[in-house]
């Protein structure tokens, strides 16, 4: 196998668990460390991964160029488990804000089919989804839609959603940073994001666990302003302690 070849699958094993780490590619390739930690330094350098202590996480330049379905397919076990933990927190009559995105999608996905629940969204494949789910009232917000990543947005999104009230919010989000707070890619959602939260009286991030620590280009809001942060696992030692308390890690 090439230099080549190997950081190919490197980067598809990033892609696919969201984290590598030395020992298990050194075992894998039957290489040294010291060859593996020279792939990954030339992999960073390249923009592909960002290094930690131990390993690598997956960089948010590739991330950031993935459509849709190559989204689901990074990290899937861990945004599975928490899109299972966070609908377990949505009662039966609720009435939840839900932003777009693959982990959110997993949320819905997880929704029990015989709830009765009314969805706010700007999500157009939950919109789409939610056909074969009779007990569900879905509020697709009006406005301009991103076709790429399938979500509406605009002024006509952040007019309509001002119209409601949700028990919950719950939101995915690009970069949790206790300096920065959430933040997300898409500055014409931000706005949107934010007024699921303001609007709602529960508020859930659910986030598998390599956004911690990361920052996207456009802020949300403080870290303080979510009452829970749902993730998978490996919350980094160096997060603030006193929000760790907010922190639910399901594996």
């Amino acid at each position: 196998m090439t230099s080549e070849e190997r950081k190919k699958k490197i980067l598809d094993i990033i892609n696919k668990e969201g984290k590598v780490k030395v020992t298990s590619l050194s075992r894998r390739f039957g290489i040294s460390e010291v060859t593996v930690r020279s792939d990954l330094a030339d992999m960073e350098y390249n923009g592909l991964l960002k290094r930690i202590h131990g390993g690598a996480v997956s960089s948010y330049k590739p991330y950031y160029t993935m459509n849709l379905t190559q989204r689901m397919e990074a990290n899937r076990t861990g945004k599975k488990a928490v899109g299972e933990k966070v609908a377990a927190m949505v009662e039966n009559n609720d009435t939840i804000m839900i932003n777009s995105g693959t982990t959110t999608l997993s949320v819905f996905r997880s929704l029990p089919t015989d709830y009765s629940l009314n969805i706010i969204t700007n999500s157009v494949t939950i919109a789409l989804e939610s056909a074969n789910r009779p007990g569900f009232n879905i509020i697709l917000l009006g406005g301009l839609i991103n076709s790429k990543y399938q979500f509406t947005y605009g002024d006509d999104a952040n007019r309509h959603i001002a119209n409601y009230h949700a028990d919950k919010a719950i939101l995915s989000v690009d970069g949790i940073d206790t300096a920065n707070g959430y933040t997300t890619y898409y500055d014409k959602e931000a706005e949107i994001d934010r007024m699921m939260l303001e609007r709602s009286s529960f508020k859930i991030i659910a986030a598998d666990f390599t956004k911690f620590n990361r920052t996207a280009f456009t802020k949300i809001s403080d870290i303080d302003s979510a009452d829970i942060i749902v993730t998978d696992k490996d919350i980094p030692d160096d997060f603030d302690e006193a929000l760790i308390e907010k922190c639910i890690v399901f594996e």
